[in-house]
C-alpha cells in the first residue's frame, strides 16, 4: 500500500544564531523524513541548515552584532535586512514561516509579512522570555504568531496566563545530548575523586568574559589561599580562546584551558563542581549533575534597565525549570571574590547546598521529559500541522 504524501511544500525558515542554526538544521532533517522530495526550504541560515538544503539570502555573521552601541551604529543595516527578508517571505509565499529565535531580529520580519500576507502561518521555535521580562509580548504575539512551540516545560502555561499564542512544550535540545553530559564509570571515578575538577565559565560572548574573568580569577585565588584544593578547567570556543588566554594571564591559579564543544562535554563529564554565568549554560550543568555556583555581571546601564524589567525571582534558568532556587546567584554588587569563594567551597564539598542541588538536579529528566519523541520531531509534528490548518 502506497503511503499519500502532501502536495509540496515550502518552508521558510529565519535563524540567525548558531544556536538557531542547529535547531533549524534538526527540524530540517525531520520534515525532509516526513515529505521527501515534497518539500523546498528557504530562507535565513548557517552552516548546519545549508548542509540540509538551505540556501541562505544572507550570512548569519552579519547580525552576529554584541554590545547596546554596536547595535546602534549597525541599524540601519539591521533594518535593511529586516526589510529584505520580509520581502523575500512575502515573494516565497511559502506554506509557513518559521521564525527560531533572535526575536529583535525574526519577530519584526514576522510582523511584516503578517500585515502584508495574513494567510501565511508563522510557527515560532524558541519563546522569547516573557515569563521573565516584557510580558506584555506575549499577547502581541497573538497577532502575528500562531504557534509557540516552547523549549522549557512551564513555558505553556505562561503563555495561558499572558494570553498569548497557543504554545506547545517540544523539549530543549540538551535533553537529547545527555549521553555527551553524563559520565561513564570511569569518568565518575574522575569526578568523585581528589583534587576536585573545578569548572570556571565566564561567558561566550567576549563582553560576558570581560565582565567575569577578573572577578572570578581573584575568587579561585581566594579559594586557593584558603587551603582548598582542585584541578581548575576552563572550557572555551576556539573564537574565544586569545581573549581568554589574554584574560587569565594574570590569574594566581591557571586554569587548563580546554577548547571546542567536544573537549567541554568531557571536562563537564569528570567536573564535579563549578563557577559559571548566568545563562543556559546552568541548565546544562544541571542536566550533567554538577551542583554550582553562579554570578552575573554587566555594564551599570543595563543592570540599571534589568532591574526594572526583569520579573522573575531568580535569573538562573536551571532554578526556573526545578521550580525552586537551589543554585545560588551572586549578581552585579555581589558578584564579589568575597561572596562567591564561600558558596563555591560548599558545593566542593559535602554540604547541605551540594546535597540539595544533586537531589534537585535527579529530578530534571522528569520534569523536562518529552515522553519519547525528541524534540525535533515533536517541533516538525507541529509545523505540519499548522500548515495544514492554515490560516482561518
Amino acid at each position: 500500500m502506497t503511503q499519500t504524501r502532501d502536495p509540496k511544500r515550502k518552508i521558510f525558515l529565519i535563524a540567525t544564531e548558531e544556536s538557531g542554526d542547529r535547531l533549524g538544521s534538526a527540524l530540517m532533517k525531520v520534515l525532509r523524513q516526513r515529505l521527501g522530495d515534497g518539500v523546498q526550504f528557504v530562507g535565513v541560515g548557517g552552516r548546519t541548515m545549508a548542509r540540509e538544503g538551505l540556501e541562505t539570502l544572507f550570512p548569519i555573521e552579519e547580525l552576529s552584532i554584541v554590545g547596546f552601541a554596536a547595535v546602534i551604529q549597525q541599524l540601519p543595516k539591521i533594518l535593511r535586512l529586516i526589510r529584505q527578508t520580509a520581502d523575500a517571505v512575502l515573494e516565497a509565499a511559502p506554506d509557513a514561516l518559521v521564525i527560531i529565535d533572535s526575536p529583535d531580529f525574526t519577530h519584526r520580519v514576522a510582523r511584516r509579512v503578517r500585515a502584508t500576507n495574513p494567510a501565511i502561518p508563522v510557527v515560532d521555535y524558541v519563546s522569547p522570555s516573557v515569563w521573565a521580562w516584557r510580558p506584555g509580548r506575549a499577547r502581541a504575539m497573538l497577532g502575528y504568531v500562531d504557534h509557540v512551540l516552547g523549549l522549557l516545560p512551564f513555558e505553556p502555561a505562561e503563555y495561558r496566563k499572558l494570553g498569548g499564542p497557543p504554545c506547545s512544550y517540544v523539549g530543549h535540545p540538551l535533553i537529547e545530548q545527555l549521553p555527551s553530559l553524563r559520565p561513564n564509570a570511569e569518568e565518575q571515578k574522575r569526578r568523585d575523586a581528589e583534587p576536585p575538577v573545578l569548572l570556571v565559565l565566564p561567558g561566550s560572548r567576549r563582553s560576558e568574559i570581560r565582565h567575569h574573568l577578573d572577578v572570578f580569577g581573584a575568587t579561585l585565588g581566594r579559594l586557593q589561599a584558603a587551603g582548598r584544593a582542585f584541578e581548575l578547567m576552563l572550557p572555551t570556543m576556539p573564537h574565544l580562546e586569545a581573549t581568554i588566554r589574554e584574560g587569565v594571564a594574570n590569574w594566581p591559579v591557571k586554569p587548563q584551558i580546554v577548547v571546542g564543544e567536544t573537549e567541554k562535554r568531557a571536562a563537564f563529564r569528570i567536573a564535579h563542581a563549578a563557577l559559571a554565568k548566568s545563562g543556559t549554560v546552568t541548565l546544562e550543568l544541571a542536566l550533567a549533575g554538577i551542583p554550582m555556583v553562579t554570578a552575573y555581571r554587566v555594564s551599570a546601564i543595563e543592570a540599571f534597565i534589568l532591574r526594572r524589567a526583569v520579573k522573575v525571582s531568580s535569573v538562573i534558568l536551571a532554578n526556573l525549570v526545578i521550580g525552586k532556587e537551589v543554585i545560588p546567584e551572586f549578581l552585579q554588587e555581589d558578584c564579589t571574590p568575597e561572596k562567591l569563594a564561600p558558596a563555591l567551597s560548599e558545593v566542593l564539598t559535602d554540604s547541605p547546598l551540594r546535597r540539595q542541588q544533586v537531589e534537585a538536579f535527579a529530578q530534571l529528566d522528569t520534569i523536562m521529559s518529552t515522553g519519547n519523541k525528541p524534540p525535533s520531531v515533536l517541533a516538525a509534528d507541529i509545523v505540519l500541522a499548522t500548515i495544514r490548518k492554515g490560516r482561518r
